[in-house]
């Protein structure tokens, strides 16, 4: 079958960074579907992999978010069929979605939303498995939890941010405060929810000051190095921050005296160490299906980049490598030839 992948580990820009490349058909293990991929998004870890990671025996195939059609499911699955339609975002040691099709297992799978076409579908289900752990798994927030208190999001026109808050909005009681500083970054975020906005360009605790909330949580979702002391001034004591980021140093002694809790969220966890609840993912996908086709979750995506090809998937992976991007860029899962 037809995939893209990179053969060398460095910058967008080099050849080797974007291939087309021929893969072996995948196989349905016992608790697998095969998935005809018909949409697919970019994330930060693809280009993190991308730049950082070599890969061994030949060409990585890359992509972890897709929504498609069920082919062929495995001996032992019990949650799907042939035809179904599906969101997922696969595993960090499997090959990627960037390809015709795509193996998974299904307790990582949740239902298409059936009110929006499969690109628009494969926005959803890495950042809404981040923004979900992090409400309920870090925070340990109830539904319809944190009356009274405030959510920070640290870059909210992100991919994660967008669907934090819109998850923040819709299942919790929290006023939700979110970071953005230009002017179209300050109006989707509002798209999204927001009930406040503060900019992440000035002192984050000068701005929560001006604004009158100490938030009890905080998801520090990027350049939390930057804002780490602002964050620790800003939080109530016994607050709760979160980080999705790769920061080279912090001054994790700082949150003592507030007596702070601190979680470092990857929604990979899960799958790379098989954990007894893994199917969970599965099960709050399909939540936020719902909440899709019934209104009270909006598409993430800003920008659609085409069908899948050399040049589409290197232009959108160029834009998530900026820094720049808002929301979600997506892409058709028809791989041109």
């Amino acid at each position: 079958m037809k995939a893209l992948g990179y053969t060398d580990r460095g910058p967008i820009s080099a050849d080797s960074s974007v291939v087309n490349v021929e893969a072996d058909m995948p196989e349905a293990g016992p608790r697998d579907l095969v998935v005809d991929v018909r949409g697919v998004s970019v994330n930060p870890v693809d280009v993190k992999v991308r730049a950082n990671r070599q890969p061994e025996g030949g060409p990585r195939v890359l992509g972890f978010d897709a929504a498609g059609v069920v082919t062929a499911v495995g001996e032992e699955v019990t949650g799907f069929k042939v035809g179904d339609e599906v969101m997922y975002a696969g595993e960090f040691t499997r090959p990627g979605s960037n390809a015709e099709f795509q193996a998974v297992d299904e307790r990582l799978v949740g239902r298409k939303p059936s009110s929006i076409g499969f690109a628009d579908a494969a926005a959803l289900p890495l950042t809404s498995i981040t923004a979900w752990e992090i409400l309920f798994d870090s925070f340990g927030l109830a539904e319809n939890g944190g009356t009274g208190e405030a959510l920070l999001v640290v870059g909210g026109a992100g991919g994660v941010g967008s669907i934090l808050i819109q998850l923040a909005k819709q299942l919790t009681a929290l006023t939700v405060v979110a970071t953005a500083s230009r002017p179209d970054t300050v109006e989707w975020v509002k798209k999204m929810g927001a009930d406040h906005v503060v900019n992440h360009r000035n002192p984050l605790n000068d701005e929560m000051k001006m604004l009158g909330i100490s938030p009890h949580y905080v998801a520090a979702l990027t350049a939390t190095d930057q804002h780490f002391d602002a964050i620790v001034d800003l939080i109530k004591p016994r607050g709760h921050i979160a980080m999705i980021d790769d920061p080279q140093n912090l001054n994790i002694g700082a949150i003592k005296l507030k007596a702070l809790t601190f979680s470092w969220e990857f929604m990979f966890a899960r799958s790379m160490f098989k954990a007894d609840d893994m199917g969970v993912q599965g099960e709050l996908l399909t939540r936020v299906a719902e909440l899709v086709d019934a209104g009270k979750v909006i598409s993430t995506v800003n920008n659609h980049a085409g069908k899948l090809s050399v040049d589409n998937l290197r232009s959108a992976l160029s834009l998530q490598e900026s820094g720049t991007a808002i929301g979600k860029t997506v892409l058709d899962g028809v791989l041109e030839a």
